[in-house]
């Protein structure tokens, strides 16, 4: 669906645009290589390319010249300017190795993919049941999932993959409960999500397994159509608006979201503090400093590092002027290492009151679940490191297996072992 660009609000205050900063002679190509021995860190590159200006102009796999943003405030402005699109078929892919050619429309349902009013009317029908006071309320749940997944590690002794035996099951669990997907069928949707999120998989690939994820929910909705469930794909189901086809792409967007984004803080959550001992000190003795460490960890780490935007009319900003049709990238990991937001931003520090991080986006498509990420992250980090005093990594940090290759940053798998009591 083709939607029209938001109108510029009226203004009666004179407008002052900044001097232009110097910029590159050439256009730059995004970096993507991280320094060996820093799984922690964006690529050196976009640091660099920080501190000499937060735009450049930027040359796509394509050939196309659009722009790079680094800089906290530049990324934060295109985030909520509404003259920015987030429709993939007007963009340019930033990674090398992409799709060829321009880019299909977002599938139906798939909120990231679209703008007003199509995205307005999405977000306002889910908003209601992600709000705060609703997700604390799972809170108890969550505790209840995590301790059965500690004592489960427990009963095998010490040494594990983190990943499969705790970071991946508890959100998968929490999301199954919450939209009434059966927990039983989790190897089929959590294979087509890791596809969906692979930079590197041939389009046939990645057309399977959003297919497989489509047909597997179309199933689901059938049946929340028939039978009324109490969770929030039969609420949906029976209560709202929402087209067949609709539904079953919300459905197929929201079990995706759920599943990778938070199973990988927590993975990589802990590696970071695996690495950091002091920190993991401050938080075994201070429980409280959770939601803080939470904040943290999602500004140091931003395993959501990248996204793109293009613009719709042209655009004055940071002194130069971006035109209607050219692509920007957005480097999230560069702008939440910013020095101009966020002091010695290179170190990890809990007690670092973090607002105003850009780890779950900002603007309107900022992350819809963020609340909920954040009570199953305060919950299951501490926990886990209060059960295992002395958990520790079972290989090199070197050795550790790194998602280079995906959307969402992370670890593939994190081996750690501990000591039995």
């Amino acid at each position: 669906m083709q939607h029209e660009p938001t109108p510029r609000p009226d203004t009666t205050e004179p407008v002052t645009l900044p001097a232009p900063r110097p910029d590159t002679t050439e256009p730059v190509t995004l970096p993507t290589r991280r320094a060996a021995g820093c799984p922690f860190d964006p690529p050196a590159g976009l640091a660099e390319l920080r501190d000499a200006s937060p735009l450049v102009r930027m040359t796509y796999p394509d050939g196309h010249v659009g722009w790079l943003a680094t800089g906290h405030s530049t990324v934060r402005s295109v985030l909520g300017d509404p003259r920015f699109s987030s429709r993939y078929e007007l963009m340019h892919y930033p990674f090398p190795g992409g799709p060829e050619g321009p880019l299909p429309p977002a599938p139906v349902g798939d909120m990231t993919g679209m703008d007003a009013p199509g995205h307005t009317r999405f977000r306002r029908l889910l908003a209601g049941k992600f709000t705060v006071r609703r997700m604390r309320q799972l809170t108890e749940r969550v505790r209840e999932i995590t301790a059965e997944h500690l004592d489960a590690l427990e009963r095998r002794g010490p040494g594990a993959d983190l990943v499969e035996a705790f970071a991946r099951p508890i959100p998968a669990l929490v999301i199954c409960e919450l939209l009434g997907v059966p927990y039983a069928d989790r190897d089929r949707f959590q294979d087509h999500a890791h596809t969906l999120m692979s930079q590197d998989v041939e389009p046939e690939e990645r057309y399977a397994a959003m297919v497989g994820l489509q047909e597997y929910m179309a199933g689901l909705v059938a049946a929340k159509r028939a039978v009324p469930s109490d969770d929030l794909l039969g609420d949906l189901a029976q209560e709202s608006d929402l087209t067949e086809e609709e539904l079953v792409g919300l459905g197929g967007f929201l079990l995706a979201a759920g599943l990778d984004t938070t199973a990988n803080m927590i993975a990589h959550g802990t590696f970071a503090l695996l690495v950091n001992p002091g920190q993991t000190e401050a938080l075994r003795a201070d429980p409280a400093l959770a939601p803080q460490a939470v904040e943290e960890l999602m500004r140091y780490l931003t395993i959501a590092h990248t996204t793109v935007k293009t613009a719709l009319e042209d655009v004055e900003l940071d002194g130069r002027t971006i035109r209607a049709g050219e692509t920007v990238t957005l480097s999230l990991e560069a702008a939440n290492r910013d020095p101009e937001r966020f002091p010695g931003p290179d170190v990890l520090d809990l007690h670092r009151k973090a607002t105003g991080h850009l780890g779950f986006g900002h603007g309107i498509h900022q992350c819809l679940g963020q609340q909920l990420a954040r009570v199953e992250l305060t919950v299951a980090l501490p926990a886990l490191l209060d059960r295992f005093p002395t958990l520790r990594l079972a290989v090199p940090a070197e050795e550790v297996p790194l998602r280079t290759d995906m959307n969402i940053y992370g670890v593939h798998r994190l081996p750690v072992a501990w000591d039995e009591d």
